[in-house]
Protein backbone atom coordinates (compact mmCIF):
# COMPACT_ATOMS: atom_id res chain seq x y z
CA UNK A 1 0.00 0.00 0.00
CA UNK A 2 1.12 3.94 -0.31
CA UNK A 3 1.64 4.05 3.51
CA UNK A 4 3.56 0.82 3.98
CA UNK A 5 6.15 2.71 1.04
CA UNK A 6 5.97 5.65 2.94
CA UNK A 7 6.97 3.26 6.21
CA UNK A 8 9.90 1.51 4.23
CA UNK A 9 11.50 4.76 3.23
CA UNK A 10 11.21 6.20 6.78
CA UNK A 11 12.92 3.04 8.25
CA UNK A 12 16.13 3.09 5.48
CA UNK A 13 16.64 7.11 6.11
CA UNK A 14 18.51 9.05 9.26
CA UNK A 15 16.81 10.74 11.33
CA UNK A 16 18.23 14.72 11.08
CA UNK A 17 16.27 16.80 13.16
CA UNK A 18 13.05 17.16 15.22
CA UNK A 19 10.11 16.87 12.49
CA UNK A 20 7.21 19.50 12.22
CA UNK A 21 6.86 23.37 11.47
CA UNK A 22 9.24 26.05 12.72
CA UNK A 23 7.68 29.57 13.98
CA UNK A 24 7.79 32.05 11.35
CA UNK A 25 9.32 29.75 8.45
CA UNK A 26 7.75 28.45 5.31
CA UNK A 27 7.38 24.55 3.54
CA UNK A 28 6.04 23.27 0.21
CA UNK A 29 4.88 19.45 -0.59
CA UNK A 30 3.74 17.53 -3.21
CA UNK A 31 1.64 14.72 -2.80
CA UNK A 32 -0.42 11.99 -4.80
CA UNK A 33 -2.59 9.15 -3.90
CA UNK A 34 -6.41 8.04 -4.20
CA UNK A 35 -9.65 9.36 -3.51
CA UNK A 36 -12.32 6.50 -2.38
CA UNK A 37 -15.53 7.25 -2.43
CA UNK A 38 -17.77 6.85 0.93
CA UNK A 39 -20.87 7.94 0.37
CA UNK A 40 -23.29 10.26 -2.41
CA UNK A 41 -24.94 9.88 -5.55
CA UNK A 42 -24.13 10.77 -9.07
CA UNK A 43 -27.52 10.78 -9.60
CA UNK A 44 -30.87 9.98 -7.53
CA UNK A 45 -34.06 7.68 -8.54
CA UNK A 46 -36.77 8.26 -10.23
CA UNK A 47 -39.95 6.77 -12.12
CA UNK A 48 -41.15 8.70 -15.06
CA UNK A 49 -44.17 7.65 -17.87
CA UNK A 50 -43.63 7.71 -21.55
CA UNK A 51 -46.43 7.29 -23.45
CA UNK A 52 -44.90 6.82 -26.79
CA UNK A 53 -41.41 5.48 -27.35
CA UNK A 54 -41.79 6.77 -31.37
CA UNK A 55 -39.58 9.95 -31.04
CA UNK A 56 -36.91 7.31 -29.43
CA UNK A 57 -37.06 4.57 -31.78
CA UNK A 58 -39.14 5.37 -34.81
CA UNK A 59 -39.98 1.26 -35.18
CA UNK A 60 -41.78 1.81 -31.90
CA UNK A 61 -44.31 4.35 -32.47
CA UNK A 62 -47.71 3.94 -30.12
CA UNK A 63 -45.61 1.82 -27.17
CA UNK A 64 -45.45 3.22 -23.87
CA UNK A 65 -43.19 2.86 -21.27
CA UNK A 66 -42.18 3.43 -17.42
CA UNK A 67 -38.69 4.42 -16.98
CA UNK A 68 -37.78 3.10 -13.65
CA UNK A 69 -34.38 4.83 -12.63
CA UNK A 70 -32.62 3.57 -9.44
CA UNK A 71 -30.23 6.05 -7.81
CA UNK A 72 -26.18 5.06 -8.82
CA UNK A 73 -23.35 6.75 -6.33
CA UNK A 74 -19.84 7.51 -7.18
CA UNK A 75 -18.81 4.13 -5.88
CA UNK A 76 -20.78 2.59 -8.18
CA UNK A 77 -19.88 4.40 -11.40
CA UNK A 78 -16.61 5.68 -10.70
CA UNK A 79 -14.79 3.79 -8.37
CA UNK A 80 -11.48 5.11 -6.55
CA UNK A 81 -9.97 8.83 -8.07
CA UNK A 82 -6.71 9.51 -8.36
CA UNK A 83 -5.42 12.38 -6.14
CA UNK A 84 -2.29 14.59 -6.99
CA UNK A 85 -1.73 18.12 -5.64
CA UNK A 86 1.01 21.03 -3.99
CA UNK A 87 0.63 22.50 -0.47
CA UNK A 88 1.92 25.49 0.68
CA UNK A 89 2.47 25.76 4.83
CA UNK A 90 3.50 28.69 7.09
CA UNK A 91 4.69 27.75 10.66
CA UNK A 92 2.72 29.89 13.63
CA UNK A 93 4.89 27.62 16.30
CA UNK A 94 6.87 24.47 16.52
CA UNK A 95 3.10 22.38 16.89
CA UNK A 96 0.93 24.40 14.37
CA UNK A 97 0.69 25.50 11.07
CA UNK A 98 -1.76 27.00 8.46
CA UNK A 99 -1.32 25.69 5.09
CA UNK A 100 -3.15 26.51 1.28
CA UNK A 101 -3.49 23.68 -1.29
CA UNK A 102 -4.53 22.72 -4.84
CA UNK A 103 -5.43 19.56 -5.34
CA UNK A 104 -6.66 17.51 -8.65
CA UNK A 105 -8.97 14.65 -8.77
CA UNK A 106 -9.66 12.24 -11.68
CA UNK A 107 -11.71 9.16 -12.00
CA UNK A 108 -12.24 7.39 -15.38
CA UNK A 109 -15.88 7.39 -17.12
CA UNK A 110 -18.05 4.88 -15.73
CA UNK A 111 -20.83 2.49 -17.06
CA UNK A 112 -23.69 0.88 -15.00
CA UNK A 113 -26.96 -0.46 -15.36
CA UNK A 114 -28.83 2.60 -13.96
CA UNK A 115 -32.47 1.34 -13.77
CA UNK A 116 -34.93 -0.33 -16.56
CA UNK A 117 -37.91 0.69 -18.80
CA UNK A 118 -41.00 -1.37 -18.72
CA UNK A 119 -43.41 -1.86 -21.44
CA UNK A 120 -46.49 -3.02 -20.85
CA UNK A 121 -46.71 -4.17 -24.24
CA UNK A 122 -44.33 -6.67 -23.94
CA UNK A 123 -45.33 -7.21 -19.78
CA UNK A 124 -41.21 -7.04 -19.35
CA UNK A 125 -38.75 -5.08 -18.12
CA UNK A 126 -35.56 -3.75 -20.23
CA UNK A 127 -32.79 -2.84 -19.01
CA UNK A 128 -31.19 0.69 -18.88
CA UNK A 129 -27.68 1.77 -19.33
CA UNK A 130 -26.02 4.42 -18.33
CA UNK A 131 -22.34 5.78 -19.20
CA UNK A 132 -20.81 8.79 -17.49
CA UNK A 133 -17.60 11.08 -18.62
CA UNK A 134 -14.40 11.25 -16.41
CA UNK A 135 -14.75 12.58 -13.04
CA UNK A 136 -12.48 15.91 -12.46
CA UNK A 137 -12.25 18.07 -9.94
CA UNK A 138 -9.91 21.12 -9.00
CA UNK A 139 -9.89 21.66 -5.03
CA UNK A 140 -8.50 24.67 -3.55
CA UNK A 141 -8.34 24.96 0.26
CA UNK A 142 -6.86 26.62 3.16
CA UNK A 143 -6.64 24.87 6.52
CA UNK A 144 -4.78 24.63 9.88
CA UNK A 145 -2.77 21.74 10.97
CA UNK A 146 -1.63 20.45 14.38
CA UNK A 147 1.47 18.28 15.25
CA UNK A 148 2.01 16.03 18.61
CA UNK A 149 4.56 15.32 20.24
CA UNK A 150 7.42 12.74 18.88
CA UNK A 151 6.10 9.25 18.31
CA UNK A 152 9.44 7.49 17.84
CA UNK A 153 11.18 8.70 14.30
CA UNK A 154 7.51 9.93 13.28
CA UNK A 155 5.06 12.71 14.58
CA UNK A 156 1.53 12.59 14.20
CA UNK A 157 -0.93 15.87 13.02
CA UNK A 158 -4.55 16.62 12.83
CA UNK A 159 -5.71 19.01 10.48
CA UNK A 160 -8.84 21.01 9.05
CA UNK A 161 -9.93 22.08 6.22
CA UNK A 162 -12.00 24.41 3.90
CA UNK A 163 -12.34 26.12 0.25
CA UNK A 164 -14.05 25.31 -2.98
CA UNK A 165 -14.17 22.44 -5.48
CA UNK A 166 -14.51 23.34 -8.73
CA UNK A 167 -16.31 19.95 -10.95
CA UNK A 168 -15.84 19.60 -14.73
CA UNK A 169 -19.27 19.09 -16.38
CA UNK A 170 -20.26 15.33 -16.48
CA UNK A 171 -21.78 14.27 -20.08
CA UNK A 172 -23.76 10.72 -20.25
CA UNK A 173 -25.11 8.50 -22.93
CA UNK A 174 -28.11 6.19 -21.64
CA UNK A 175 -28.87 3.27 -23.89
CA UNK A 176 -31.52 0.69 -23.93
CA UNK A 177 -30.02 -2.13 -26.08
CA UNK A 178 -33.25 -4.50 -26.27
CA UNK A 179 -35.50 -1.58 -27.97
CA UNK A 180 -32.58 -0.15 -30.25
CA UNK A 181 -32.73 3.22 -28.46
CA UNK A 182 -29.39 5.28 -27.60
CA UNK A 183 -29.52 8.95 -26.09
CA UNK A 184 -25.78 9.39 -27.27
CA UNK A 185 -23.29 12.26 -25.13
CA UNK A 186 -25.85 14.68 -23.45
CA UNK A 187 -25.48 17.06 -20.83
CA UNK A 188 -26.06 15.40 -17.42
CA UNK A 189 -24.12 18.12 -14.96
CA UNK A 190 -22.45 21.48 -15.49
CA UNK A 191 -19.41 22.74 -14.23
CA UNK A 192 -19.35 24.05 -11.03
CA UNK A 193 -17.70 25.39 -7.66
CA UNK A 194 -18.96 24.07 -4.97
CA UNK A 195 -18.39 23.92 -0.78
CA UNK A 196 -15.48 21.84 0.14
CA UNK A 197 -14.24 20.99 3.62
CA UNK A 198 -12.05 18.13 5.35
CA UNK A 199 -10.69 16.54 8.32
CA UNK A 200 -6.93 14.88 8.02
CA UNK A 201 -4.84 12.69 10.07
CA UNK A 202 -1.44 11.63 9.30
CA UNK A 203 2.33 11.50 10.19
CA UNK A 204 5.29 13.00 9.58
CA UNK A 205 8.96 10.63 9.09
CA UNK A 206 11.85 13.67 8.95
CA UNK A 207 14.05 12.69 6.07
CA UNK A 208 17.17 14.91 6.42
CA UNK A 209 17.53 18.90 7.78
CA UNK A 210 15.05 19.75 5.40
CA UNK A 211 13.30 17.32 3.67
CA UNK A 212 10.21 14.81 5.17
CA UNK A 213 7.67 12.27 3.91
CA UNK A 214 3.97 13.16 5.11
CA UNK A 215 1.41 10.28 4.81
CA UNK A 216 -2.44 10.81 5.46
CA UNK A 217 -5.61 9.94 5.32
CA UNK A 218 -9.45 11.48 6.16
CA UNK A 219 -12.60 12.89 5.34
CA UNK A 220 -13.25 14.58 2.29
CA UNK A 221 -16.75 16.05 1.06
CA UNK A 222 -18.11 18.11 -1.67
CA UNK A 223 -20.81 19.86 -2.13
CA UNK A 224 -23.80 19.60 -5.11
CA UNK A 225 -23.21 20.10 -8.19
CA UNK A 226 -25.73 21.46 -10.45
CA UNK A 227 -28.32 19.36 -13.03
CA UNK A 228 -28.57 19.97 -16.45
CA UNK A 229 -31.92 19.48 -17.82
CA UNK A 230 -32.04 20.27 -21.30
CA UNK A 231 -31.61 16.55 -22.40
CA UNK A 232 -33.22 14.58 -20.21
CA UNK A 233 -36.05 17.05 -18.60
CA UNK A 234 -38.56 15.88 -21.84
CA UNK A 235 -38.68 12.27 -19.77
CA UNK A 236 -39.27 13.24 -17.00
CA UNK A 237 -35.78 12.59 -15.52
CA UNK A 238 -35.29 16.33 -14.31
CA UNK A 239 -34.32 15.40 -10.89
CA UNK A 240 -32.10 12.83 -10.89
CA UNK A 241 -29.29 14.96 -11.65
CA UNK A 242 -29.88 17.35 -8.93
CA UNK A 243 -27.22 16.07 -6.57
CA UNK A 244 -23.63 14.84 -6.90
CA UNK A 245 -22.12 15.20 -3.33
CA UNK A 246 -19.44 13.48 -2.37
CA UNK A 247 -17.96 11.99 0.46
CA UNK A 248 -14.89 10.33 0.51
CA UNK A 249 -11.84 8.96 2.38
CA UNK A 250 -7.90 10.04 0.60
CA UNK A 251 -4.72 8.31 0.99
CA UNK A 252 -1.83 9.67 0.05
CA UNK A 253 1.70 10.37 0.42
CA UNK A 254 3.29 13.42 -0.34
CA UNK A 255 7.51 14.88 0.37
CA UNK A 256 7.30 18.16 2.01
CA UNK A 257 10.62 20.36 1.86
CA UNK A 258 11.13 23.23 4.78
CA UNK A 259 12.97 26.32 3.70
Amino acid sequence: SILAVAAAIVLAAPVAHAAGPQEGAFSMSFFGGIDQPLSGDVHDGATAAVPDLGPLNPDLAGVSAELRIRSRSHDDIYGSAASYGLEFSYGLSANAEVFGQLRYTDADEGTVQVGGAFVPALSTTLPVNGTFSDYKALTVEGGYRYFFSDLGPTRPFVAGRLGATRTDDIRATFEIPDADILIADVSFTGKKWSASAGIDVGLLFPLGEKANIIAQTGVRYVADLEGDDSAIGGLGLGSINDTGKRVSYPISVGFRYDF
